[in-house]
Parts: structure tokens; C-alpha cells; sequence
């Protein structure tokens, strides 16, 4: 077996890699720069390349571009402190086998190297994989590992044609991640149609999205070209597609398995070459089960399905748009941006913004217009935005959320009143081992809540618990819970 090769000018991540290796018995090889690993590329190849984006003596993209020529099937691991969007779709671009993030879980890595090894083997038996990525600027901001997983799902999909169907709470930002999509693929230079189902009158809809002949109905005086011919070569984006009336989805569906499609009062078919991509904060699969939504329709446009998370999912990434919302709406207003203190941080990275990331915006331009300070203290937080922002979110049916327990100042449950109570009883009642039962209650809700915010993914699980991964393991199977 050839070796694994390790860049990174940073000694203590090559050391921990290192060691992490030995014990796994995979041999490696470790470079200080991106130089070297050239030099040594002349006389002899890896199995798989792990490298750091920012070097002071190299780039890692561009070492990622040298290899790609010269090694067009070496599985290359790019590692970055740099979490954002760019960084990950640059990395996917260039051919990046995967996209790893620094502070990151070391069993999470060893896991990510073996998929490699296996990745390497295969395209060393003969399997090609084609990587053709489309860079470019977006709006998406956030390094929590949530969104890490939106920004590598944007860059896998930047070569595809795919329906995707977003779906997310509303606030999350399902519209800048349609946007993000349609700017890393290759339709990047068509038209960006957005369109919400939800906010055009069921009488105009049709009109809306097909268009509509001269004289077609009372008004129509001139032909209208609809959202589906606007965004020809393009993306049309409909918003709220869970709202699209019945008779309508059929129509819909009909464009979208054809091409094809009538301009209201028209007689000539109409071919539109669009990309559809669909959100919604619903549950479809509720709705088809209601006969509030076409089955088919759904399957049509589930293709791909992304979730846009929630922000109470990506609290770390508050500070980050905070500051980032403050600077903009003082750039719209044309006044000298405000700072945020820490103090205000840290009471913002509290809260529950059930509106997400749009209650969190309003917010910051409430705190640039009204504030007098150019410091904002947490004594400029007004009592009615803290209370609504503090406020238990309000999920739509399918959506998954934690209800039921009342809400104690800064946004954290006050759970300890509860299980006082229930221990209370359980002692009133008789019951034997209460202290035992209740550690497991405890437990299992703490695990089964850490895995639904990972979406079950167990390492991600157990280093936000703050456990290892053996732990996590025998507790779920101690406690007998399905991921």
C-alpha cells in the first residue's frame, strides 16, 4: 500500500495525524509545503493527498490543481480553518475528494481517510470520476457544522441539472441557498427567476408562471411572458411550493415531465429549458398523505432534497451574522456601522430567534437605526425584542423541535422544575429506583436530542456532548435507541 502524504505547515495538526495513522497502521508521509510535494510527486505518488488551504509557503487549491493534472484520479482531502462557501466550492472545483474542516473530530477524519483509500483503489481498478465545478461568489454565511454540510452539498451539485427541493423553516434562508445553487452551476449565466407560490393570488397564479395570450381573459391586454419562459436557460426558483393549489400542480407537473407547457388562452406548446428548484417549510409527504398535494409531483421534485437549518441548530454562527448584519444595514442606510459588545454577543448567542436568520437581520437594523450608542450594550436590548425573540419557535407539521417546556430568561428550557416534579411523583407514587430511572431519562433525551440535531450522525453527536465515541456508542445500545 502506498502512503498517505500529509501538507500542512502547521506541526502539531501533521503530529496528530501522524500518530492517528500509526495506530491505524496506514503508512504515511508528511510535507511542511505544497513545494515539496511536487518535488516529490516527480519520483512517486500517494494513495491519498491531505493538504491545508493556507500555507505561507504554498496554496493548497493550487497544489490541488498541479495534482489534478498529473494525478487526475488521487483522492485529495482538503483541510481548511477558512469554513465558508468559497472555500468549500473552490475545494470541490478543483476535484476534491472531500472537504474537512479544522477544529475537526479525529475519528471523523480516519473515517473520512479509509472512504479515500477505498476511492483510491477503485480508480486504480479502472473507475473514473469526472469532477467539473463552476466557482462563485454567494451570500451564505456560517461555519457551524450544519451549514458545512450545505456548502459541501452546494459544491457536489455545482455540475448538475438536478431538481432540488429545499426545505427548511421559514427565515432559514431557502432563497440564498436556491441562489447559491443556481451560481455554482453551469447555468450560472441564465436568468434567476424567484417566484413564491404563496404570495400571488390563487386567480393570478396560472398567468404567473405560464404566462398568458392577448384577450385571454378581461384585462389581458397585451401577451405575457410567464416565469417559466423569464427564466429560459436558467433557474426558476418557486418559493412555497407546499401553497400551490391542486389544479395547479397538475399543470406543473405536466411542464416539468415534458418541457412542455400553454400559455393561458394559448394554443401552441411552449418549450422552456429550466432548472427547477422548490422549497418549503412543510411537510409534503403530511400534505400528499392529506390529498393536499400531488404524490407524483413530490417525487418529481424530490430529486435531490436539501435542508436549510435552523439557527437555534447553528448557534455558533450568531456573532458571525450579527456582525455581518450590522455592517450591511449601516452600508443601505449610508451611517457609520455600530459595534456589537460582547456582552451583546453573547445574550444574542442565547436566544432562540424563532424567525432564524431573518429575525436575527431585523434585529441588527432595529439595533443600527435606533440605538444611540456606537457601542450597543446589552441595556440597548429592548424588553419587547428580547421577549420575541426568546419566544418558543413555532414549527410547521414534519418539522422537528422541542416543545412543551416553558422557556427561562436567555432562551434555555427550564427542564430542572420539571424533572423535579416528575421525581415528586415517581417517590409519591412508590416507584423503586427512581434515581436510576430518571438517569436514564435523562440520558436518553440528552442523546436522542444531540442526534436529531446531527442528523444522526454519532461522532458529531458525541463531540458537541462533550463524550467520546465509545461512550455515545454503549450508551445507545445500553439505552436501546434507534438512530
Amino acid at each position: 500500500m502506498k502512503p498517505i502524504w500529509i501538507v500542512d505547515d502547521d506541526q502539531s495538526i501533521r503530529w496528530v495525524l501522524e500518530k492517528a495513522l500509526t495506530r491505524e497502521n496506514i503508512p504515511h508521509k508528511s510535507f511542511s509545503n505544497p513545494n515539496d510535494v511536487l518535488n516529490a510527486l516527480e519520483k512517486e505518488s500517494p494513495q491519498v493527498l491531505i493538504s491545508d488551504i493556507r500555507m505561507p509557503r504554498g496554496n493548497g487549491l493550487e497544489l490541488l490543481q498541479h495534482v489534478k493534472q498529473s494525478h487526475p484520479h488521487l483522492p485529495v482531502i482538503i483541510m481548511t480553518a477558512y469554513s465558508d462557501l468559497d472555500s468549500a466550492v473552490s475545494s470541490f472545483q478543483g476535484g476534491a475528494f472531500e472537504y474537512l474542516t479544522k477544529p475537526f473530530d479525529l475519528d471523523k477524519a480516519i473515517e473520512l481517510i479509509h472512504r479515500a483509500i477505498e476511492q483510491s483503489n477503485r480508480n486504480q481498478s479502472g473507475t473514473k470520476e469526472l469532477s467539473a465545478w463552476v466557482q462563485d461568489s454567494s451570500e451564505i454565511i456560517g461555519q457551524a457544522p450544519a451549514m458545512q454540510e450545505v456548502f459541501r452539498a452546494i459544491g457536489r451539485l455545482a455540475q448538475s441539472h438536478a431538481t432540488v427541493l429545499i426545505t427548511g423553516e421559514s427565515g432559514t434562508g431557502k432563497e440564498l441557498l436556491a441562489l447559491a445553487l443556481h451560481k455554482h452551476s453551469p447555468r450560472s449565466r441564465g436568468p434567476f427567476v424567484a417566484f413564491s407560490t404563496a404570495a400571488v393570488p390563487k386567480d393570478l397564479l396560472e398567468s404567473e408562471l405560464f404566462g398568458h395570450e392577448r384577450g385571454a381573459f378581461p384585462g389581458a391586454q397585451t401577451l405575457r411572458r410567464g416565469r417559466f419562459e423569464q427564466a429560459d436557460g436558467g433557474t426558476l426558483f418557486l418559493d412555497e411550493i407546499g401553497d400551490l393549489p391542486f389544479d395547479l400542480q397538475t399543470r406543473l407537473l405536466r411542464a416539468l415531465t415534458d418541457g412542455h407547457f400553454y400559455r393561458v388562452g394559448g394554443q401552441d406548446p411552449i418549450k422552456a429549458n429550466v432548472r427547477i428548484i422548490a422549497s418549503t417549510h412543510q411537510n409534503l409527504e403530511a400534505r400528499v398523505a392529506s390529498g393536499l398535494f400531488r404524490e407524483d409531483l413530490l417525487h418529481r421534485l424530490n430529486l435531490i432534497r436539501l435542508r436549510m437549518p435552523p439557527l437555534r441548530e447553528r448557534a455558533e454562527d450568531i456573532s458571525l451574522l450579527a456582525r455581518h448584519f450590522m455592517l450591511r444595514c449601516a452600508k443601505s442606510l449610508g451611517v457609520e456601522s455600530k459595534k456589537l459588545s460582547d456582552e451583546v454577543l453573547k445574550e444574542m448567542g442565547s436566544m432562540l430567534f424563532p424567525g432564524n436568520v431573518r429575525q436575527l437581520e431585523n434585529l441588527c437594523h432595529w439595533l443600527t437605526v435606533m440605538t444611540p450608542s456606537n457601542v450597543i450594550g446589552v441595556g440597548d436590548l429592548p424588553g419587547d425584542i428580547l421577549a420575541e425573540v426568546n419566544q418558543q419557535p413555532s414549527i410547521s407539521q414534519g418539522e422537528s423541535a422541542y416543545t412543551g417546556a416553558p422557556v427561562a430568561k436567555g432562551g434555555a428550557v427550564d427542564w430542572e422544575s420539571g424533572l423535579s416534579r416528575l421525581a415528586a411523583k415517581m417517590l409519591q407514587d412508590g416507584d423503586k429506583n427512581v434515581y436510576d430511572a430518571l438517569c436514564s431519562k435523562f440520558e436518553k433525551a440528552v442523546l436522542q436530542a444531540a442526534l436529531e440535531v446531527t442528523r444522526g450522525r454519532r461522532v458529531e453527536a458525541a463531540l458537541r456532548l462533550g463524550i467520546g465515541r465509545n461512550t455515545i456508542t454503549r450508551k445507545l445500545q445500553e439505552l436501546g435507541i434507534d438512530e
